[in-house]
């Protein structure tokens, strides 16, 4: 990756209090804490002069300190409940960080904590893409399994089935159907004007950066952790 002389911030935002899996951002997995991975590529990407994590518990704070992330400030509770949503403690983040640094970064880079198998390059391209093409932000996602134009319905408002999109021709082959995406929830990149005027991540330029389905679990139940412990062994004996 070039020298891009810009500022980049990077944040891991966790919240204590998971009710999927207990304190699933701090459950070791292979031996080390669930969040040291994110925060260990962060920091062997070399991109970030700042590795900030935005929490509002003191025990992963603490661990998180361990690894070299950086705490020095405690999550507002408002933006710590289960139906908080991601983008104002993102947000909140970033200008706490430029409180504490004086300082105005030109983009913004979050991690999630429950999607360690993410790569350097991975977020190296993220932040590529989002300059080559002058986007607002840059998604990830995986190209999806099911097609809501094939094989994905819903239950109408008469309470039959019916696809979930439709297009003026039937689609009859799942071939045919426009390629669709799941979002990981990997690795989100803006700009940081959007990043301070926009509450959503679908914006005029949004740009979708594509990883296989090996490097996209987002750890949320026991049989995610089992999955992605089986993924490290297999690559490590690889």
């Amino acid at each position: 990756m070039k020298d891009l002389n810009m500022k980049i911030l990077c944040t891991i935002c966790v919240r204590g209090g998971s009710k999927g899996v207990k304190n699933k951002n701090i459950r070791l997995i292979k031996g080390k804490p669930l969040i040291a991975y994110t925060i260990e590529a962060a920091q062997k990407s070399g991109i970030f002069k700042h590795v900030v994590i935005s929490t509002d518990s003191d025990e992963i704070a603490e661990v998180a300190q361990k690894f070299g992330g950086e705490v020095f400030f405690k999550r507002p509770e408002e933006l710590s409940t289960d139906t908080a949503a991601k983008i104002p403690v993102i947000r909140h983040a970033l200008c706490m960080a430029e409180e504490r640094y004086k300082t105005k970064f030109d983009i913004h880079v979050d991690l999630d904590a429950t999607s360690p198998l993410r790569t350097i390059d991975d977020i190296k391209n993220c932040i590529e893409l989002l300059l080559e093409n002058d986007y607002d932000n840059v998604i990830t996602a995986m190209a999806s399994r099911k097609s809501p134009y094939f094989n994905m319905v819903e239950i109408g408002p008469d309470k039959n089935v019916m696809l979930s999109k439709k297009l003026p021709d039937q689609i009859k082959r799942r071939q045919d159907a426009p390629q669709c995406y799941d979002m990981n929830a990997s690795i989100y990149v803006w700009k940081r004007k959007i990043l301070l005027s926009s509450d959503s991540v679908f914006n005029k330029k949004t740009g979708l950066y594509v990883m296989p389905e090996n490097r996209s679990i987002d750890i949320d139940t026991e049989s995610d952790f089992e999955y992605v412990s089986y993924l490290m062994e297999k690559a490590k004996n690889e």
